[in-house]
């Protein structure tokens, strides 16, 4: 992989502001990096013109271009089924938009607010619920968006947690990253911060040494990450969440059930596992929400309940994440739950046990 880099030093791989400035973004990156014809890929061009692609070095080395079928590739790598299938999806399945009181800011929860702080990620996830602002552009300085978030939060008492997450928080630099989440912390009823990014995933080097003084300083913070795949983690990640845990910070893990990624009951025991022997939590495992552009990713739901039961019986509590749908507007996150016949028979044969309650 480095070889499709010419000025892909040791030093610069392990830069994560080299790495950024790199990401494959163009049909053309694309071939070079997959080893396929021009011609091959030219018939992305389509979906690029309504969803931008970008992926770091880093990302693309771990995939395995002689697979078609590759669950990282199909992660990051456009598809024709992104358009060919979106047109009776909407846009915002959520209803985000209608739950903004101040620009980019969502208060869908009474106690806790979404701010969303970037439109731009490390690495474009094909599946992401808010690919609808990939291609719009900020009409406004990251200062002024933060003073009318702050006013907004400072306002309301009954806020006590924000949530940084855009695009990717931590695509900033550690100094405009610093003055976001102390912004917020100077207000007197916030009491914890948290931040949302796949940077672990897709650009673990960000995970500086540097970076984990300024989140320590900020605690109670904690960090939500993405894993979907077992072979996402690799030593590099890994490490990267080491990192963060060393400086005190609670890594969690939320997942989205993929079609033909992880929705193998098999692949996803080796992820729980792996996440578990990371010490990285998993907290949340979500339904794929109907979103514009992701259709191609769903899967039904009683096939998410199967394998839910399944796992359960095999795996730890540490390691089993919470199946749920994000519902539109102020429902929030719905556990999906499902009495299995086997849990049924269960039931009935120590219904003894329960006499002593």
């Amino acid at each position: 992989m480095l070889s499709c880099f010419p000025d892909a030093s040791r030093q610069n791989w392990l830069d994560w502001r080299w790495q950024f400035k790199n990401r494959v973004t163009s049909i053309a990156g694309l071939a070079g990096i997959s080893n396929r014809p021009v011609t091959e890929v030219e018939k992305l061009r389509k979906v690029l013109g309504v969803y931008p692609m970008a992926v770091t070095p880093y990302y693309l080395s771990l995939i395995h271009f002689d697979d078609p079928n590759d669950p990282l590739a199909l992660q990051c790598i456009p598809d024709l089924r992104e358009i060919s299938l979106a047109s009776n999806c909407p846009a915002d399945p959520l209803s985000e938009d209608s739950f903004t009181p101040a620009p980019k800011l969502l208060h869908r929860y009474p106690d806790r607010v979404l701010a969303l702080v970037t439109k731009t990620c490390a690495t474009y996830c094909r599946h992401c619920n808010r690919k609808r602002h990939w291609k719009t552009h900020e009409t406004s300085s990251l200062a002024g968006r933060l003073k009318k978030m702050v006013r907004y939060v400072s306002d309301s008492p009954q806020v006590r947690e924000v949530i940084l997450s855009g695009g990717d928080p931590l695509t900033y630099d550690d100094e405009k990253l610093e003055m976001i989440l102390k912004a917020f912390a100077a207000i007197p009823h916030v009491e914890v911060l948290r931040i949302g990014s796949r940077v672990p995933v897709v650009l673990p080097v960000r995970i500086t040494k540097n970076l984990c003084r300024i989140l320590k300083r900020c605690r109670p913070l904690w960090f939500n990450t993405q894993f979907n795949h077992p072979s996402e983690i690799t030593p590099e990640s890994a490490r990267a969440c080491q990192m963060l845990q060393e400086a005190g910070i609670p890594v969690s893990n939320q997942s989205v059930l993929l079609k033909g990624i992880n929705d193998s009951p098999e692949v996803m025991k080796r992820l729980l596992y792996g996440l578990q022997k990371a010490s990285v939590r998993p907290y949340y495992l979500f339904h794929c929400e109907p979103v514009k552009g992701c259709t191609h990713f769903r899967t039904e739901v009683q096939s998410g309940l199967t394998m839910m039961e399944g796992l359960r019986r095999h795996c730890s509590g540490l390691a089993l994440p919470q199946y749920v749908a994000d519902l539109p507007g102020s429902a929030g996150k719905a556990p999906l739950l499902a009495m299995s016949a086997s849990i049924k028979n269960d039931l009935r044969k120590h219904q003894d046990f329960f006499d002593f309650f």
